[in-house]
């Protein structure tokens, strides 16, 4: 179903017997484009409840569709902004599944599925506005006795999980940029290292501060990295090294059939625009052992390119690349591209060599520690 305005929505809904009250702050707010998504908490109670938590002023859009034979009733609710990624979680009792996904570029759809013969009746479901930022709907007395269900806290944030601490003066590193001699030395040709710049072409990934691409800074440090190496003797391949769209698949499939000895995924993190606050580096590995080692490798040496952002970590993640790639592998975030430290940094062309150099750095003290 195509998304049609408010006004007409709501006469549709009416046509189909589902009631949807707003409340009266729903003011839809301007949005960047790909704006992060503004499904910020959801839950669904024992007592079958969904509750939802949004920024506040945002206009949602509740839909309705009967069930048929095998196939159960469904709710879904449209928001603004896009997801991280699409989802489906196994539901119970009379909910069968829930899904997140994303129906357009810039939108978020959260759908429950019940099981087939779940009776609903859309004239007594309302979704209600409780507060600027919070939401309810009760789905009625078929859908009780559930065992809880949600993501995210649906209590209004108290405070960033991550703060930037430095002076706001101090926007962009000085000092000298270490030069080519000054990195580790490998046997020439020994090595081969595969470069991931996530995203591209028509997936930019995410869009921060100033309209700062994801894509725009990853190549770019990427191509820069690539340049150290090949410098230093170490062969070098390129998932992507222009705007074009690669999925994950081959990005694995090219470390793995050319038996790469290290696969390093480069990109950059985000947040909502509203959480500028939040900064920081950090770098994922799937298993220990060696990836755990390069994961560190890498995470030293960029916090040592960008003093004073937080230092989110190495840390254990389930991303397709790192998970199924053979050899050693790690994905770095170099900051966020809407924290207010981390994106003019991540926007200057010098501070991306700086970070291009520690990638580097990492990269090549790991093969040396592990030859």
């Amino acid at each position: 179903m195509s998304l049609l305005t408010l006004q007409h929505q709501v006469r549709r809904l009416s046509r189909l017997g589902f009631a949807l009250l707003l409340p009266c702050v729903t003011i839809l707010s301007a949005l960047p484009a790909r704006a992060w998504s503004a499904l910020s908490a959801w839950g669904i109670s024992r007592d079958g409840v969904l509750e939802l938590r949004t920024p506040p002023a945002t206009r949602l859009q509740a839909f309705f569709e009967d069930g048929n034979g095998a196939v159960g009733p469904r709710i879904w609710v449209d928001l603004p902004g896009a997801p991280q990624r699409s989802r489906t979680l196994v539901g119970n009792g009379a909910i069968r599944e829930v899904r997140i996904g994303r129906p357009t570029d810039n939108a978020t759809r959260l759908v429950i599925e019940f099981q087939p013969g779940t009776r609903l009746d859309p004239r007594q479901i309302k979704l209600v506005g409780t507060d600027v930022d919070r939401w309810s709907m009760d789905f009625g007395p078929s859908v009780r006795g559930l065992r809880a269900i949600g993501e995210g806290s649906l209590e209004r944030p108290q405070g960033p999980s991550w703060r930037a601490l430095p002076p706001p003066s101090l926007q962009l590193p000085r000092g000298p940029i270490p030069k080519l001699g000054d990195l580790p030395s490998v046997p020439q040709g020994r090595y081969t290292v595969v470069l991931d710049p996530g995203h591209g072409g028509p997936d930019p990934g995410a869009i921060g501060i100033n309209n700062l691409r994801e894509t725009d800074v990853v190549l770019d440090v990427s191509l820069q990295v690539a340049q150290i190496l090949q410098a230093k003797g170490v062969r070098v391949l390129l998932t992507r090294s222009s705007e074009v769209d690669v999925d994950l698949p081959p990005r694995v499939a090219l470390a793995n059939n050319n038996r790469a000895d290290v696969f390093v995924s480069i990109h950059a993190n985000a947040l909502r625009m509203d959480r500028p606050d939040v900064n920081g580096v950090e770098t994922f590995y799937f298993q220990g052992g060696r990836s755990l080692s390069l994961a560190q490798s890498l995470q030293n040496q960029m916090l040592a390119a960008s003093p004073g952002t937080p230092d989110r970590g190495a840390r254990s993640g389930r991303f397709f690349v790192i998970r199924r790639t053979v050899m050693p592998a790690a994905l770095v975030e170099m900051g966020f591209v809407t924290g207010q430290l981390d994106a003019p940094r991540l926007a200057d062309p010098s501070f991306r060599r700086r970070l291009a150099v520690a990638i580097a750095m990492g990269i090549l003290n790991y093969l040396v520690a592990y030859p």
